[in-house]
């Protein structure tokens, strides 16, 4: 993880605040905008960062290095880059459950996983309905410990993100119960997502970055919002 020089990736660290490579393109974002913070390199030598978690307590930072099959560890206090996990089964997003435990969505695996305070981990889910997973992408905890997330196909299309297979179910958004651990799928509306988060509306936003699974349609970004009726209603 040798850094480069700044000039050769088109970037430079801020001579002066604000930074200049921080733009509000809405005047709504300019009351979180602390403007004495700069945006910083951590490291470079992945070659495709996903799925970025936040261990406020731990001080330090988790993502995803897909091809490289291997979760990278980023520590506030020293700077030092380390892996986390490798293999990693082709991890992509991360999230942390109401008990600060790491969620993670695995194309290699085809699941999502939990890992325990004691570094063990458990599989929370990797069927649906005697069917397995596509590759899970992204996740999120909703603040009833519900845990959704979603499963397009993209691991499955080659070796470089996952492992090359024939997709046994439709992409869709999941939602893993807090309380039982009982899975249950949105609805057709809901096909073929990436990203997405929560608002504290309860509703979620959800990006579509790509093609869908299903259509031949192309959106470089493409942003939906759901309102959640029910546990069991999905979106």
């Amino acid at each position: 993880m040798n850094d480069h020089s700044a000039a050769s990736a088109g970037w430079r660290p801020a001579s002066y605040y604000p930074d200049p490579a921080i733009q509000a393109l809405d005047p709504r974002f300019e009351k979180y905008w602390l403007k004495l913070s700069a945006v910083e390199r951590l490291t470079t030598g992945l070659r495709w960062a996903e799925g970025p978690v936040w261990f406020g307590d731990g001080r330090y930072l988790l993502c995803s290095d897909i091809p490289n099959n291997r979760i990278i560890k980023w520590e506030e206090e020293t700077g030092a880059v380390s892996i986390f996990r490798k293999p990693s089964n082709f991890a992509n997003g991360h999230t942390r459950d109401r008990q600060g435990r790491l969620v993670t969505c695995e194309h290699g695996g085809r699941r999502v996983t939990r890992t325990e305070y004691d570094g063990t981990i458990t599989v929370l889910m990797d069927k649906f309905e005697g069917k397995r997973l596509n590759s899970p992408n992204d996740v999120v905890v909703k603040s009833d410990g519900s845990i959704w997330f979603t499963d397009p196909v993209f691991g499955l299309l080659g070796n470089y993100e996952g492992y090359k297979a024939a997709s046994e179910i439709d992409a869709n958004v999941y939602r893993i119960d807090g309380a039982t651990g009982r899975p249950a799928s949105s609805p057709k509306a809901c096909l073929a997502r990436t990203g997405f988060a929560f608002r504290r509306t309860k509703r979620f936003s959800m990006s579509w970055k790509h093609a869908a699974c299903r259509t031949a349609r192309f959106s470089p970004m493409t942003w939906w919002q759901a309102a959640i009726k029910s546990p069991t209603s999905g979106c």
